[in-house]
Protein backbone atom coordinates (compact mmCIF):
# COMPACT_ATOMS: atom_id res chain seq x y z
CA UNK A 1 0.00 0.00 0.00
CA UNK A 2 2.96 2.10 -0.31
CA UNK A 3 1.41 3.99 -3.87
CA UNK A 4 -1.79 4.84 -1.67
CA UNK A 5 -0.12 6.18 1.27
CA UNK A 6 1.84 8.43 -0.92
CA UNK A 7 -0.99 8.91 -3.06
CA UNK A 8 -2.79 10.52 0.07
CA UNK A 9 0.06 12.38 1.00
CA UNK A 10 0.33 14.37 -1.58
CA UNK A 11 -3.55 14.74 -1.48
CA UNK A 12 -2.98 16.07 2.01
CA UNK A 13 -1.09 18.88 0.56
CA UNK A 14 -3.56 20.14 -1.52
CA UNK A 15 -2.38 18.01 -5.33
CA UNK A 16 -5.54 17.03 -7.35
CA UNK A 17 -6.27 13.30 -7.39
CA UNK A 18 -5.64 13.03 -11.16
CA UNK A 19 -2.45 14.61 -11.15
CA UNK A 20 -1.18 12.55 -7.89
CA UNK A 21 -2.46 9.71 -9.37
CA UNK A 22 -0.13 10.20 -12.33
CA UNK A 23 2.96 11.61 -10.53
CA UNK A 24 3.22 8.30 -8.71
CA UNK A 25 2.63 6.01 -11.57
CA UNK A 26 5.22 7.53 -13.76
CA UNK A 27 8.06 7.82 -10.89
CA UNK A 28 7.45 4.36 -10.16
CA UNK A 29 6.62 5.15 -6.77
CA UNK A 30 9.83 6.19 -5.85
CA UNK A 31 8.83 8.23 -2.77
CA UNK A 32 6.99 11.37 -2.29
CA UNK A 33 9.64 13.62 -3.48
CA UNK A 34 10.06 12.33 -6.39
CA UNK A 35 6.23 12.69 -7.03
CA UNK A 36 6.79 15.99 -6.37
CA UNK A 37 9.74 16.59 -8.75
CA UNK A 38 7.18 15.49 -11.19
CA UNK A 39 4.44 16.96 -10.76
CA UNK A 40 6.11 20.90 -10.90
CA UNK A 41 8.50 19.55 -13.78
CA UNK A 42 4.96 18.79 -15.67
CA UNK A 43 2.45 21.31 -14.26
CA UNK A 44 2.41 22.84 -17.65
CA UNK A 45 1.67 19.72 -19.84
CA UNK A 46 -1.20 20.49 -21.91
CA UNK A 47 -2.87 16.55 -21.09
CA UNK A 48 -1.58 17.00 -17.48
CA UNK A 49 -5.70 17.31 -16.23
CA UNK A 50 -6.33 14.76 -18.67
CA UNK A 51 -8.18 11.10 -16.87
CA UNK A 52 -5.00 9.31 -15.59
CA UNK A 53 -6.00 5.87 -17.01
CA UNK A 54 -3.58 3.18 -15.15
CA UNK A 55 -2.27 0.18 -17.04
CA UNK A 56 -3.39 -3.18 -16.71
CA UNK A 57 -1.59 -4.91 -13.61
CA UNK A 58 -0.11 -1.47 -11.70
CA UNK A 59 -3.30 -0.22 -10.37
CA UNK A 60 -3.27 2.36 -7.47
CA UNK A 61 -3.47 0.39 -4.25
CA UNK A 62 -3.28 -3.13 -5.82
CA UNK A 63 -0.63 -5.39 -6.20
CA UNK A 64 1.86 -4.54 -8.88
CA UNK A 65 4.84 -6.47 -10.19
CA UNK A 66 7.03 -4.34 -8.64
CA UNK A 67 5.66 -4.18 -5.28
CA UNK A 68 6.61 -8.50 -5.30
CA UNK A 69 10.15 -7.75 -5.69
CA UNK A 70 12.48 -7.89 -3.16
CA UNK A 71 13.73 -4.62 -1.42
CA UNK A 72 17.27 -4.45 -2.49
CA UNK A 73 20.47 -3.67 0.09
CA UNK A 74 20.31 0.15 -0.14
CA UNK A 75 16.34 -0.27 0.47
CA UNK A 76 17.18 -1.41 4.12
CA UNK A 77 17.56 0.39 6.98
CA UNK A 78 21.20 0.88 7.81
CA UNK A 79 22.84 0.32 11.07
CA UNK A 80 23.09 3.79 11.99
CA UNK A 81 19.68 4.80 10.80
CA UNK A 82 18.00 1.61 12.62
CA UNK A 83 16.88 3.44 15.67
CA UNK A 84 14.73 5.74 13.99
CA UNK A 85 14.29 5.54 9.56
CA UNK A 86 11.27 7.76 7.96
CA UNK A 87 10.17 6.24 4.57
CA UNK A 88 8.37 9.01 2.93
CA UNK A 89 6.90 6.96 0.59
CA UNK A 90 4.75 4.80 2.83
CA UNK A 91 4.72 6.80 6.09
CA UNK A 92 6.15 4.23 8.47
CA UNK A 93 8.69 4.55 10.66
CA UNK A 94 11.24 2.18 11.54
CA UNK A 95 12.06 1.77 14.85
CA UNK A 96 15.04 -1.28 14.84
CA UNK A 97 13.16 -4.28 13.33
CA UNK A 98 9.73 -3.05 13.13
CA UNK A 99 8.11 -0.31 11.21
CA UNK A 100 5.56 1.60 13.49
CA UNK A 101 2.77 3.66 11.54
CA UNK A 102 3.11 7.81 11.69
CA UNK A 103 1.44 9.55 14.45
CA UNK A 104 -0.26 12.61 13.31
CA UNK A 105 2.39 15.01 14.75
CA UNK A 106 4.97 12.95 12.68
CA UNK A 107 2.89 12.98 9.61
CA UNK A 108 2.60 17.04 10.05
CA UNK A 109 6.39 17.41 10.61
CA UNK A 110 7.10 15.73 7.64
CA UNK A 111 4.42 17.60 5.23
CA UNK A 112 5.53 20.32 6.59
CA UNK A 113 9.42 18.95 5.73
CA UNK A 114 7.58 18.29 1.85
CA UNK A 115 5.86 21.00 1.64
CA UNK A 116 9.32 23.59 2.50
CA UNK A 117 11.32 21.07 0.09
CA UNK A 118 8.09 21.91 -2.60
CA UNK A 119 8.18 25.86 -2.07
CA UNK A 120 12.03 25.70 -2.28
CA UNK A 121 11.89 23.68 -5.61
CA UNK A 122 8.82 26.05 -7.07
CA UNK A 123 11.49 28.84 -5.96
CA UNK A 124 14.33 27.60 -7.92
CA UNK A 125 12.32 26.90 -11.10
CA UNK A 126 10.72 30.46 -11.16
CA UNK A 127 14.38 32.02 -10.86
CA UNK A 128 15.10 29.83 -13.70
CA UNK A 129 12.38 30.71 -15.68
CA UNK A 130 13.44 34.68 -14.79
CA UNK A 131 16.80 33.77 -16.14
CA UNK A 132 15.20 32.41 -18.91
CA UNK A 133 13.01 34.79 -19.89
CA UNK A 134 15.69 37.65 -19.68
CA UNK A 135 17.76 35.60 -21.87
CA UNK A 136 14.89 35.61 -24.54
CA UNK A 137 14.34 39.70 -23.73
CA UNK A 138 17.87 40.09 -24.62
CA UNK A 139 17.53 38.16 -27.83
CA UNK A 140 14.42 39.48 -29.37
CA UNK A 141 16.24 43.57 -28.29
CA UNK A 142 18.98 42.19 -30.41
CA UNK A 143 16.75 40.74 -33.09
CA UNK A 144 14.39 43.86 -32.99
CA UNK A 145 18.27 46.27 -33.12
CA UNK A 146 19.00 44.05 -36.08
CA UNK A 147 15.31 44.43 -37.48
CA UNK A 148 15.79 48.50 -37.19
CA UNK A 149 19.62 48.68 -38.78
CA UNK A 150 17.74 46.64 -42.16
CA UNK A 151 14.89 49.17 -41.93
CA UNK A 152 17.50 52.38 -41.91
CA UNK A 153 19.68 50.69 -44.53
CA UNK A 154 16.39 50.24 -47.13
CA UNK A 155 15.31 53.72 -46.50
CA UNK A 156 18.83 55.35 -46.43
CA UNK A 157 19.03 53.78 -50.09
CA UNK A 158 15.72 54.35 -50.87
CA UNK A 159 16.74 58.01 -50.26
CA UNK A 160 19.79 57.83 -52.52
CA UNK A 161 17.97 56.65 -54.70
CA UNK A 162 15.21 59.57 -54.66
CA UNK A 163 18.18 61.92 -54.48
CA UNK A 164 19.98 60.61 -57.64
CA UNK A 165 16.61 60.62 -59.58
CA UNK A 166 15.76 64.05 -58.68
CA UNK A 167 19.56 65.18 -59.47
CA UNK A 168 18.93 63.69 -63.36
CA UNK A 169 15.47 65.51 -63.59
CA UNK A 170 17.03 68.84 -62.62
CA UNK A 171 19.90 67.90 -65.26
CA UNK A 172 17.17 67.01 -67.86
CA UNK A 173 15.48 70.37 -67.21
CA UNK A 174 18.34 72.05 -67.77
CA UNK A 175 19.44 70.70 -70.58
CA UNK A 176 15.60 71.39 -72.19
CA UNK A 177 16.25 74.64 -70.82
CA UNK A 178 19.82 75.26 -72.85
CA UNK A 179 18.13 73.81 -75.95
CA UNK A 180 15.16 76.17 -75.63
CA UNK A 181 17.60 79.06 -75.13
CA UNK A 182 19.57 78.12 -78.16
CA UNK A 183 16.76 77.48 -80.14
CA UNK A 184 15.03 80.72 -79.55
CA UNK A 185 18.56 82.37 -79.96
CA UNK A 186 19.13 81.21 -83.46
CA UNK A 187 15.35 82.18 -84.55
CA UNK A 188 16.38 85.64 -83.70
CA UNK A 189 19.41 85.04 -86.19
CA UNK A 190 17.35 83.89 -89.09
CA UNK A 191 14.75 86.43 -88.04
CA UNK A 192 17.79 89.50 -88.50
CA UNK A 193 18.85 87.50 -91.44
CA UNK A 194 15.76 87.47 -93.47
CA UNK A 195 14.65 91.03 -92.40
CA UNK A 196 17.89 92.87 -91.98
CA UNK A 197 18.31 93.82 -95.97
CA UNK A 198 15.20 94.89 -96.32
CA UNK A 199 15.21 97.12 -93.18
CA UNK A 200 18.50 98.57 -94.25
CA UNK A 201 17.83 99.72 -97.72
CA UNK A 202 14.35 100.66 -96.43
CA UNK A 203 16.81 103.06 -93.94
CA UNK A 204 18.76 104.46 -97.01
CA UNK A 205 16.26 105.46 -98.89
CA UNK A 206 15.58 109.37 -98.85
CA UNK A 207 12.02 110.24 -98.58
CA UNK A 208 12.66 112.64 -101.68
CA UNK A 209 13.96 109.86 -103.89
CA UNK A 210 12.72 109.61 -107.42
CA UNK A 211 9.80 106.79 -107.95
CA UNK A 212 6.70 106.08 -106.47
CA UNK A 213 6.67 104.77 -102.76
CA UNK A 214 6.72 100.85 -102.87
CA UNK A 215 3.45 99.03 -102.24
CA UNK A 216 3.35 96.38 -99.49
CA UNK A 217 3.34 93.88 -101.90
CA UNK A 218 6.95 94.73 -103.64
CA UNK A 219 8.77 94.15 -100.47
CA UNK A 220 8.59 90.67 -101.04
CA UNK A 221 6.72 87.74 -99.47
CA UNK A 222 6.03 87.49 -95.79
CA UNK A 223 8.62 85.39 -93.86
CA UNK A 224 7.33 81.82 -93.63
CA UNK A 225 6.11 80.48 -90.34
CA UNK A 226 8.59 78.37 -88.46
CA UNK A 227 7.42 75.27 -87.97
CA UNK A 228 8.44 74.32 -84.34
CA UNK A 229 9.15 70.50 -83.14
CA UNK A 230 9.52 70.97 -79.72
CA UNK A 231 7.39 73.08 -76.74
CA UNK A 232 8.68 74.21 -73.47
CA UNK A 233 5.67 73.85 -70.92
CA UNK A 234 5.74 76.09 -67.65
CA UNK A 235 3.18 74.48 -65.00
CA UNK A 236 1.58 76.34 -62.28
CA UNK A 237 1.12 73.63 -59.30
CA UNK A 238 -1.61 74.19 -56.49
CA UNK A 239 0.86 75.50 -53.61
CA UNK A 240 2.41 77.93 -55.95
CA UNK A 241 5.28 75.95 -57.16
CA UNK A 242 6.35 75.65 -60.82
CA UNK A 243 7.23 72.81 -63.29
CA UNK A 244 9.20 73.03 -66.83
CA UNK A 245 9.53 70.58 -69.39
CA UNK A 246 10.17 70.19 -72.65
CA UNK A 247 7.71 68.23 -74.77
CA UNK A 248 7.34 67.07 -78.35
CA UNK A 249 4.83 69.15 -80.56
CA UNK A 250 3.34 66.17 -81.40
CA UNK A 251 3.05 64.59 -78.18
CA UNK A 252 -0.42 64.59 -76.61
CA UNK A 253 -1.53 67.01 -73.50
CA UNK A 254 -2.16 63.80 -71.65
CA UNK A 255 2.02 63.58 -71.47
CA UNK A 256 1.89 66.99 -69.82
CA UNK A 257 -0.98 65.65 -67.12
CA UNK A 258 1.24 62.40 -66.71
CA UNK A 259 4.94 64.58 -65.96
CA UNK A 260 2.82 66.59 -63.10
CA UNK A 261 1.60 63.30 -61.62
CA UNK A 262 5.20 62.00 -61.54
CA UNK A 263 6.99 64.88 -60.20
CA UNK A 264 4.59 67.18 -58.72
CA UNK A 265 3.99 67.54 -55.08
CA UNK A 266 0.40 66.88 -55.09
CA UNK A 267 -1.62 64.39 -52.64
CA UNK A 268 -0.99 60.56 -54.48
CA UNK A 269 -4.68 59.93 -55.85
CA UNK A 270 -5.75 63.58 -56.22
CA UNK A 271 -7.80 64.56 -59.32
CA UNK A 272 -6.82 67.77 -61.09
CA UNK A 273 -7.31 69.99 -64.47
CA UNK A 274 -5.60 71.83 -66.82
CA UNK A 275 -6.19 75.07 -67.92
CA UNK A 276 -4.59 78.03 -69.91
CA UNK A 277 -4.62 81.50 -68.31
CA UNK A 278 -4.70 83.46 -71.16
CA UNK A 279 -7.04 82.88 -73.17
CA UNK A 280 -8.75 81.42 -70.43
CA UNK A 281 -8.95 77.37 -71.95
CA UNK A 282 -10.35 74.70 -69.49
CA UNK A 283 -8.98 71.09 -71.10
CA UNK A 284 -11.59 68.81 -70.91
CA UNK A 285 -10.94 64.54 -71.25
CA UNK A 286 -10.69 65.06 -75.12
CA UNK A 287 -8.27 67.52 -75.13
CA UNK A 288 -6.07 64.92 -73.35
CA UNK A 289 -5.65 63.07 -76.82
CA UNK A 290 -5.26 66.00 -78.81
CA UNK A 291 -1.42 66.93 -79.96
CA UNK A 292 0.48 69.78 -78.47
CA UNK A 293 0.70 71.63 -81.86
CA UNK A 294 -3.13 71.42 -82.17
CA UNK A 295 -3.56 73.02 -78.88
CA UNK A 296 -1.82 75.57 -79.19
CA UNK A 297 0.58 75.50 -77.33
CA UNK A 298 3.59 75.17 -79.41
CA UNK A 299 6.70 76.50 -78.90
CA UNK A 300 5.26 77.53 -75.25
CA UNK A 301 2.88 78.19 -73.17
CA UNK A 302 1.83 78.55 -69.15
CA UNK A 303 -0.41 76.08 -68.10
CA UNK A 304 -2.40 75.89 -64.14
CA UNK A 305 -3.17 73.06 -61.84
CA UNK A 306 -6.97 72.81 -60.87
CA UNK A 307 -8.98 70.77 -58.63
CA UNK A 308 -11.42 69.09 -60.28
Amino acid sequence: MAEQTTLDSLLEMGFERNRAEKAVAHTGNQGIERAMDWLMEHEGDPDIDEPYVPPVGNLLGGTAATDQQPPSPSDQPTAEGADSAIDPGNQMIQDGDTKRPMTEEEKREQIKRLEELMRVKQEERRERERTEEVEREKQRRRQGQELLQVKQKLQEDEMKKMAELRRREKDDDKLAKQRVREKIARDREERALKFGGSSSSTALTSPSAEGPPSSPLSQGPPPAKKDYDECRIQVRMLDGSALTSVFKAQEPLAAVRVYIQMNGNAPEGQDFTLLSPYPRRVYTELDMEKPLRELGLVPSAVLVVAKK
